[in-house]
Order: C-alpha cells, then sequence, then structure tokens
C-alpha cells in the first residue's frame, strides 16, 4: 500500500477525468456534513468556468467515482465549483488567469506589494506597481491574492462600462 493521501488519490484519480473535459483540477476536499461527508471538486481553466462545463465535469467525476469506488460505500455529496475569488495564487496558471486584476503578492523575504497583474508566463509575473511594472519570478513569490474592487460610477468610470452589454450606454 503506498503513502497517498485520500486527498492524494482522488487528485490522481480525477485530474485525467477533469482534463479530459478542458479543465484543471485546482483542488479536492472531502468534509463531514452531517451524517453525510461532502466532495468538493475546485476545477477552472483560462478564461474561466461556465455553468455547462460544470454540469459536465460533474458528471463526469460522478461516473469515474462510481466506477472506482473510490468514496467507499457511505453516502457523500459531490459539488464541482470554480475557486473563489480568495483563493491564494500559486501555480503560473493562476497568475495568468489574474491578468489585469488587482493582487497583494507576498515575497519570501517577506515584502509585500500590491499591483495589477499586466502578464504571466512560465517563469514569473510582471506586476505593475504604482505606474511602475515589476518582474517578479515566482521563486522570489511566496505567493499572492486577487484583491476585491468597487468602483464607483463617475465621470471617468463610465468609459469602462459603457459597452458591458454590447450597446452603447
Amino acid at each position: 500500500m503506498g503513502s497517498d493521501s485520500p486527498r492524494d488519490h482522488l487528485m490522481k484519480l480525477l485530474e485525467p477525468v477533469v482534463g479530459a473535459e478542458g479543465l484543471d483540477l485546482e483542488d479536492v476536499t472531502v468534509t463531514q456534513a452531517g451524517k453525510r461527508r461532502l466532495l468538493r471538486v475546485i476545477v477552472d481553466r483560462d478564461g474561466g468556468v461556465s455553468l455547462d462545463d460544470i454540469a459536465d465535469v460533474s458528471q463526469a467525476v460522478s461516473t469515474a467515482l462510481d466506477e472506482t469506488d473510490a468514496m467507499g460505500p457511505a453516502a457523500y455529496t459531490l459539488e464541482v465549483s470554480s475557486p473563489g475569488v480568495d483563493r491564494p495564487l500559486t501555480e503560473p496558471r493562476h497568475w495568468r488567469r489574474a491578468a489585469r486584476r488587482l493582487v497583494k503578492a507576498e515575497l519570501r523575504d517577506g515584502t509585500v506589494l500590491e499591483g495589477r497583474v499586466r502578464s504571466a508566463d512560465e517563469s514569473g509575473v510582471d506586476l505593475d506597481v504604482d505606474g511602475d511594472v515589476r518582474r517578479l519570478d515566482y521563486q522570489d513569490l511566496a505567493r499572492g491574492r486577487v484583491q476585491v474592487e468597487f468602483r464607483r460610477f463617475d465621470d471617468d468610470a463610465d468609459d469602462a462600462y459603457a459597452d458591458v452589454d454590447g450597446d452603447e450606454g
């Protein structure tokens, strides 16, 4: 018997299933919810995840779990969702998906920077900190977190929202 934890076992089982649906498996958690267990599967991809994507991957995950009996005989509830805004940015794909978002970046040396993600590649991220673009290598980053922004609807913001629904004004 290997040293895989139940989470590791589920990650290995479900990663190819989720990948076949064109999504990345971000996390798997199993928690007790009353008499039942809750299996939470977090998926994502560039461009975001639609409700149809969630439905398709839920069916595929459910089938894989039934075929392998990975959850055992006890009842459980399957929940498939995309990551919340509070998910830490720990992988290059997380940073790439945060393009144009305001983030707080914690560096390994203890420095904390807040800025907007300009771009990200496999080696690091370009962060606009008060108009100065800083290159941060992933090896120097401890983690990052997207900051929730609320915008005022004033004269400066009107242009940013003018074409949200495809109509002018």
